[in-house]
Parts: C-alpha cells; structure tokens; sequence
C-alpha cells in the first residue's frame, strides 16, 4: 500500500541488520490489516547506537526492535526500563513516547506465548526445567519460566562460570550444573530448553542423549535456523512434543507493533508458514 504523510514507522537496528526477519514479520502484520506504516532495517554501527537511538523522535519514529549486538548497549541510552528488561539485563523493544525512550524485554512474553502455543498440555508446575545456555537468551528463558511459576530450573553451560553467575543471579528455583551432566540432568525433567547456538546452522550438533526425559517432557529448541534441528528430530522420535523457535520470534514482536502500529496482532497459520519458507530445513553442519 502506498503510505500517506502520516504513516507510523518502526524498524529494526543491528549491525549487521540484513538477516533479521523482523522486516518481513511487521510487513505482514502491516499489510494484512491495511496499517499505514512502515517497518525497515537499520544497520547501525555499535558505536552510532547512542545518536541512532537519540534521533528517533526528531525523525518521527515510533520506536524500534534491537539485535545483535545493541540489545544490553541500549540499557544507558533509555529514558525508562521495564521489570522484565532489567532482569533480563537486555532491551529488545523501544518505544518514542512524547519525546522519551522506554524500553522492553518481550523476548520473555514471546518465549511463553510459543511454548504454550506449541505444547498446550505443558504444566508448569509438573517438575523441573532444564535450560542449556547462560547467555541473553537464557535470561530470557529463566525469566518467564519463574513468572509462570516453574519451581526449579537447572542451568547448564559449556562455559561453567556463566551458569553459576546465572544462577547466583536470580538464586531460588536456579541450580547450575555440570555441562558434563546434561544427560543426567533431565531425570524427572517436565521441560528441556536449548538456549544455546547449537544445532544452529554453520553451528556444530547439540549433543545430548534424551533417554532420561520422562514421557510428558516437552522439548524446546529456541534455534529457528534451521527450524527442524537435530534436537527437536530426537525429541519427535521419542514421541515427546517438540516445539521450535520461530513461534518465539513471532510472538515476541506483539507487543512492540501493538505499541507502534495501535493493532495486537495474530499469530495464525499463514504468518508461520510465509516466515517458514525463508528459513533452510536442513540441520547444522557436524
């Protein structure tokens, strides 16, 4: 549609930009309600991301979506944080209200919203959840797993010092874990996250034996690319339901085009299959 002088804008900044899905997300959205606005890529370098952040009112933008590597650099640029983005310790939306910046975590919400759309006999309080990862994302993960009121959360990292930290930091329900034990970590296990770059494609495997998952495990691999990973394969294979990450990417960017855009859109069939057709099937390389 052509857009008129009063057309909302939002867009996405990362550096690089191009491979973000967020153009082709919104650009749905906005043609399949007939929204005039636009959403586009912003490529902007780690150090312009303070400037880049600080024009958008003067440039009439309602806000935008943050990647790699901006999402904890924006923290110090905000006028105001939500709960959820400071306990995550990263900002993934910012919205221009009156002139300020306000910035949110919806990576949490959209992570929710996919499991329980994917698994919808999912019980949180059935046991415990393995999370693999310790970075953003697993904040991310950790976060919305405590608020739906998961009891215990074990964290396991290649890298161990993270896992701890991670635990240290949000203490309670978290216990870190031995990498070396991730097999024997999912004993009585009601839910398996893998937050980590494996099973990414040009990533190596994620290697992980799902023998000790109980029958009722729900297996979510937050990876999208590809969207059938060799982890998600096994978990099928065991009869146990699987869940990919591309649900998490489109329920995350609800709450910033309602906020943008004045429209809470739907997740339907047709959105997933039309993002599913941009992304390879094949799993990572060994």
């Amino acid at each position: 549609m052509t857009l008129s002088g009063m057309a909302r804008v939002a867009g996405v900044m990362g550096w690089p930009v191009g491979h973000s899905r967020s153009p082709a997300l919104h650009g749905h959205w906005l043609e399949v309600y007939g929204i005039d606005g636009a959403y586009v890529p912003l490529p902007v370098h780690p150090d312009r991301l303070g400037a880049a952040l600080k024009a958008l009112p003067a440039l009439g933008f309602a806000g935008v979506n943050l990647t790699l590597p901006h999402k904890e650099a924006a923290l110090v640029h905000l006028t105001r944080t939500d709960d959820v983005a400071r306990r995550i310790g990263a900002v993934n939306t910012v919205v221009v209200r009156e002139g300020e910046l306000e910035g949110s975590n919806t990576d949490a919400f959209g992570f929710i919203e996919n499991l329980r759309g994917g698994a919808p006999t999912w019980q949180p309080l059935l046991g415990a959840a393995v999370v693999l990862g310790a970075g953003g994302a697993a904040r991310a993960v950790v976060v919305a797993l405590l608020d739906a009121g998961v009891a215990e959360i074990r964290v396991l990292n290649r890298t161990p010092e993270r896992a701890v930290r991670l635990a240290r930091d949000f203490g309670g329900a978290l216990k870190s874990l031995d990498w070396n034990a991730r097999a024997h970590a999912l004993a009585d296990v009601n839910l398996l996250v893998n937050t980590t770059s494996l099973g990414m494609a040009g990533q190596p495997e994620l290697d992980i034996a799902l023998d000790r998952l109980p029958s009722h495990a729900v297996v979510n691999d937050i990876v999208y690319v590809p969207l059938n990973t060799k982890l998600l394969t096994a978990a099928r294979a065991r009869g146990l339901v699987a869940v990919d990450g591309l649900g998490m990417l489109l329920h995350q960017g609800r709450p910033g085009f309602h906020a943008w855009f004045g429209r809470d859109p739907d997740v339907t069939t047709a959105l997933y299959t039309r993002l599913a057709a941009t992304i390879p099937t094949a799993s990572a390389t060994p």
